[in-house]
């Protein structure tokens, strides 16, 4: 038995003896090329699908490593350029070893750094705090009060008044025998990054340069030029004027200065036989005294008293009340 067997057509009849194998550019009916057709494009469709998508998933990795470039190697769109900017920054500061958190220190440093410097500079020549220690101006001020010194109060021209009461370094005078500081200590007390120590006092101005001080009349009172002077407005309740009587003619340029707690104040009246004759250099003087900020419930402003008004135009410094 004969195992060849007649080829057969597409339709699946025997081809006619002595017929040529049919080339593959034979005409068919409409219906093979149809269905032929779909099948050719089903099968190139799924081929170029399946290399489109090797092929994007080439360009997206390649994406990710490498700026896209033109075709005459220039640079990507401006859109990609804008992106890539945006990531560009952190990922140089990434690169560069600078984390997020690490900026944010450093710029808290700075501001840190510049309310430091502006706190020192307000310190040394605005406003500087200082604390009273002793009681020598009750009832005005009690121990423990903490002062903000206004230090402009006298620096444009200004001179110091009477009533005022003010911080004063009482090298000198106060203090005849002690040395200056070194500078170095001088420079960081005045910055506020050192203790003033025992060398300044508060203390309130009684008479200027030119005023002749003296105590105590037939009343008890203090007398500025010849004007007697009501008291009563600051000083100490039960003390007297001063127990220790004294005539004085305030050398110029020179304060007279007294505590209100009379009787428990060493101020010029002590120092009158020693150098200086109890008189207070104005150049020694740090500030006024203008607020009290500590403790909270004794929050005030330190006013002049309405009794040194009637000694203005007394006495040869000029109007000074």
């Amino acid at each position: 038995m004969s195992t060849h067997e007649p080829p057969a057509d597409r339709d699946g009849r025997p081809v006619p003896s002595g017929a040529d194998r049919p080339s593959r550019s034979v005409v068919v009916s409409g219906a093979e090329v149809a269905a032929a057709s779909e099948a050719a494009v089903a099968s190139e469709v799924a081929v170029a699908s399946d290399a489109m998508a090797e092929a994007t998933g080439t360009l997206v990795a390649e994406a990710v490593t490498a700026p896209e470039t033109g075709a005459d190697g220039s640079g990507g769109s401006d859109v990609a350029a804008a992106d890539g900017a945006g990531a560009g920054s952190e990922e140089d500061s990434a690169a560069a070893g600078e984390p997020a958190g690490h900026r944010w220190t450093r710029d808290l440093l700075w501001l840190a750094a510049v309310c430091v410097a502006v706190l020192l500079v307000v310190n040394a020549f605005v406003a500087r705090p200082f604390a009273v220690p002793s009681g020598s101006m009750e009832g005005t001020l009690q121990p423990g009060d903490r002062l903000v010194v206004n230090q402009l109060a006298y620096a444009f021209g200004g001179h110091v008044q009477r009533g005022d009461v003010v911080v004063f370094d009482g090298i000198g005078s106060f203090l005849p025998y002690a040395a200056e500081p070194a500078a170095p200590r001088r420079v960081l007390s005045g910055l506020g990054l050192a203790p003033a120590g025992d060398t300044v006092f508060v203390k309130r101005v009684i008479g200027v340069g030119g005023d002749r001080v003296t105590c105590c009349g037939s009343d008890g009172r203090l007398r500025v030029n010849g004007v007697a002077l009501d008291e009563s407005d600051y000083l100490f309740p039960g003390d007297t004027a001063s127990s220790v009587p004294f005539d004085i003619v305030v050398p110029r340029g020179e304060l007279w200065l007294m505590g209100d707690h009379r009787s428990a104040s060493r101020d010029s009246r002590d120092h009158l036989g020693e150098p200086g004759g109890g008189t207070v250099s104005e150049d020694k003087v740090i500030g006024r005294a203008d607020w009290v900020v500590f403790p909270v419930g004794r929050w005030t402003s330190l006013e002049r008293p309405a009794a040194f008004a009637a000694t203005g135009g007394t006495g040869t410094h000029g109007d000074q009340g």
